[in-house]
């Protein structure tokens, strides 16, 4: 379970305002029930020469850019020259970092991108840690509830990992890049440096450093 802890998958814990969530804990689904009282205990907080509290529970940088057809509920802070496009929909209990995009028709409930996430085109991010850099394609999302409704297992091989949670989307290392039209399924795990091509569905923990082209045929990256 090593290669699935914080310290393997985030290299950039200073590139999030919530690091010290990561420091705290050994695995990224350990800090989702945080993120919603994180965000109360930070908003108050922040510098008010630099953020404005619009309503109650959200705080938005001042030089970011929301559009007005943007829906945006609390609990929730978006970060300097970050950009919310027509039509985005945060849900609440959303952390979202410096010089991110959350775009038309994206959705967001639950979650962390660190700074210089892009999530540009009609994607769904739910119950889910998005690492520095990160990128999702056109019409990817993340499927965070099983069909059967049960908890969540996260599985690396043979190993199975009991999350004891019912709802985890993706966790996302640094710099991964995943394609347009990918499905990420309850529990996937990706490690840092890793492309995921377009039109996949990924499942279970995909190594650093990988091109995942679909189940069973990985390659390394370099």
């Amino acid at each position: 379970m090593e290669e699935m802890t914080n310290q393997k998958l985030f290299l950039h814990m200073d590139q999030t305002i919530a690091g010290e969530l990561f420091e705290q804990t050994t695995y990224p689904w350990e800090i989702l029930p945080l993120i919603k009282d994180f965000i109360l205990e930070a908003g108050p907080k922040l510098p008010k020469e630099e953020y404005d509290q619009v309503e109650e529970d959200i705080w938005i940088a001042k030089s970011a850019a929301i559009a007005k057809t943007a829906t945006i509920c609390g609990p929730a802070i978006i970060g300097p020259d970050t950009e919310v496009r027509p039509g985005a929909f945060i849900r609440g209990n959303a952390l979202i970092g410096a010089g991110c995009v959350v775009g038309n028709s994206t959705e967001i409930k639950n979650d962390i991108l660190f700074n210089c996430v892009q999530v540009p085109h009609y994607n769904y991010v739910g119950d889910s840690i998005l690492g520095y850099k990160s990128h999702m394609g056109a019409g990817s999302i993340t499927s965070n509830v099983k069909s059967d409704k049960t908890n969540v297992v996260i599985k690396n091989g043979d190993e199975k990992i009991e999350t004891g949670r019912k709802k985890i989307g993706a966790i996302l290392g640094d710099y991964v890049e995943v394609g347009c039209g990918t499905i990420l399924n309850p529990g996937s795990v990706v490690g840092r440096h890793t492309n995921i091509y377009p039109l996949s569905m990924v499942r279970g923990y995909i190594k650093p450093e990988s091109i995942y082209k679909r189940a069973g045929e990985i390659a390394e990256k370099y």
